[in-house]
């Protein structure tokens, strides 16, 4: 009996997603809860499990859109079993058969073909292969059922390299054939030089979502700076015994994040969301941690961030960003920020006017750490200098919310006792 393989409820709002690429292959043999695909949706990728062990019939291609729901495959026990015993009468039919007569050669020898070299490819060799222009039928393989290993494509990789590197044993009347040209340079031309490359369903949403958050909100952005010298010593003074107490470093985004956390509680509704006619303020703080990955944007959400200490939240912010980082972020992580906090310093942005990530009403921008010429008790000094920026729903945030605010958090980055006595 087939098992049906189905798109699985993938959070709240989430209805569909693209089959990004298949790991393995129709007619498959595969095991019970082996990763079988990856699934892009419009807020991370999603890894989809085998529910059974079987025989794998794809239903819908790579590059599909997909319902949550929808049947994108079957696995088929029954067919395995009889692949198994299939195999295994061939073997012990070639233990016992007399040579078979020569074939029809205006037939093409199925069984010869596999021999010689049109190996199935697992996921970790698909991908060494895809990564070096190469495919099945170009080597053996040596795994199970003439699977090629990742060691099988990267002996056949290097191989290639080396026959291309040496020169012919003997003089030849014509000139050896240059190597193959990289696979970019078979894409097709476009004019000048150009490149065509198909947007992902994640960077398509993320697009949609900031198109859609200028249209609907009455975007405001308001600035302040901060002296970050106070913290920059206590960050020095204290991070060897803070990494030895929390296993992680000390980094500013905590200390961000906290002194945000606490402003939330001086000015709450920069932290509200608009629902209809009604204004929306949670009682507790969602975090989000705006994240740059390879994908493109994403924000993992740091859950009740107002009852998390110093420590607690640089372990979680390590936690989120590790994901990011791998793309194994879940839509649990992504969902129900009610603040953003997104730092452009770390790519060297001087100043920037964020833009909100709907339905939050407030996100604050973090800048790069520069020294500057301030004045302090009427005094010319050099001092560690960063602008911040509060974008805000103007429809909800008056401008003296928004002041308030910034200097809530200016004062505690300034004063980062204030951090510890809450005040």
């Amino acid at each position: 009996m087939a098992v049906e393989l189905r798109i699985p409820q993938l959070g709240e709002s989430i209805s569909q997603g693209e089959i990004l690429r298949w790991l393995r292959a129709d007619g498959d043999m595969v095991t019970t809860d082996e990763v079988l695909l990856e699934l892009e949706t419009d807020k991370t990728t999603v890894e989809i499990p085998a529910p059974s062990a079987g025989l794998l019939r794809i239903l819908r291609p790579q590059g599909a859109v997909v319902q949550v729901g929808e049947v994108i495959a079957t696995i088929d026990a029954a067919g395995a079993a009889q692949q198994r015993e299939a195999v295994t009468a061939s073997a012990a039919g070639a233990a016992t058969a007399v040579p078979p007569a020569p074939a029809d050669s205006s037939q093409p020898d199925l069984s010869a073909a596999a021999h010689k070299g049109e190996a199935r490819l697992g996921p970790a060799a698909r991908r060494v292969a895809e990564e070096n222009d190469m495919t099945a039928s170009q080597m053996t393989g040596s795994g199970p059922g003439g699977r090629a290993t990742k060691t099988d494509v990267v002996s056949a990789v290097a191989a290639r390299q080396a026959a291309a590197a040496s020169p012919p044993p003997s003089p030849a009347p014509t000139p050896s054939p240059l190597p193959a040209a990289p696979a970019a340079a078979a894409r097709p031309a476009l004019g000048d030089g150009e490149e065509r490359v198909r947007m992902s369903r994640l960077r398509r949403t993320i697009a949609d979502r900031l198109v859609a958050a200028q249209h609907t909100a009455a975007i405001l952005t308001t600035f302040n700076e901060i002296d970050m010298t106070a913290v920059m010593e206590l960050r020095t003074r204290h991070k060897e015994r803070f990494q030895k107490s929390y296993g992680v470093s000390l980094g500013f985004m905590s200390l961000f994040a906290r002194a945000c956390v606490l402003a939330l509680r001086d000015v709450p509704v920069v932290g509200a969301r608009i629902d209809g006619d009604d204004v929306v303020t949670g009682a507790r703080v969602h975090l989000g941690i705006a994240a740059s990955t390879e994908r493109g944007l994403v924000v993992p959400v740091v859950r009740n961030a107002d009852l998390l200490g110093l420590g607690e939240l640089e372990r979680e912010i390590a936690r989120l960003a590790g994901l990011a980082r791998d793309g194994k972020l879940t839509i649990e992580d992504l969902s129900g920020g009610t603040f953003t906090i997104s730092n452009g310093g770390v790519f060297g942005s001087l100043l920037s006017t964020p833009i909100l990530n709907p339905p939050q009403s407030g996100i604050l921008g973090m800048h790069k750490i520069e020294k500057r010429a301030v004045v302090v008790n009427d005094q010319i000094v050099i001092r560690p200098m960063m602008y911040i920026a509060l974008s805000y729903d103007h429809r909800i945030v008056d401008g003296r919310d928004a002041v308030t605010y910034l200097v809530r958090v200016k004062e505690r980055i300034e004063d980062p006792s204030r951090l510890l006595l809450e005040i």
